[in-house]
């Protein structure tokens, strides 16, 4: 019993990176298209509208701050990932590998739409006429994510 539940133990590593790995990516998209590229909103923009350069400057602090946070997400899912190819010769399916890393894309996704849009409001995801329409959909692709994610990591 004990052999049969460390050679999982690999496996659950594996996946575990995964899901770190993509709670990574989904800040990093987040971070870099909708705060950079785009432009809609900064973390703390609902409260501090980056209207002078005061708050500007405060929204770009609290970014980096943010940025910093999915760089460790990242740092785990790769620390997790090289420590899952340790001492192991299981095949590995590419499938269920990106199932964890929409999965945890899905879980930030669901997660920082529902506390920092909905729960806490420091921001939308574009603030303006459309904005409850622009938030739920970044939950309802969360929660695609998320599903998909699920059961594609349940494939072998």
């Amino acid at each position: 019993m004990l052999d049969s539940a460390l050679n999982r133990l690999p496996d659950a590593l594996w996946r575990s990176a995964g899901v770190w790995l993509g709670l990574g990516l989904g800040g990093f998209f987040d971070g870099i298209v909708l705060h950079q590229i785009l432009q809609w909103h900064h973390l703390v923009s609902a409260v501090y509208p980056p209207t002078t350069l005061q708050h500007l400057k405060l929204n770009t602090l609290a970014d980096g701050a943010f940025h910093a946070a999915t760089w460790v997400f990242t740092l785990i899912g790769l620390a997790l990932l090289w420590r899952s190819t340790r001492n192991t010769q299981a095949p590995r399916s590419t499938k269920a590998f990106v199932g964890a890393l929409l999965l945890g894309w899905g879980l930030f996704n669901v997660g920082e739409g529902l506390v920092s849009h909905q729960l806490l409001q420091i921001h939308h995801v574009r603030p303006g006429p459309n904005q409850l329409a622009y938030d739920l959909g970044f939950l309802l692709w969360g929660a695609v994510m998320l599903v998909l994610g699920w059961r594609w990591t349940r494939r072998r």
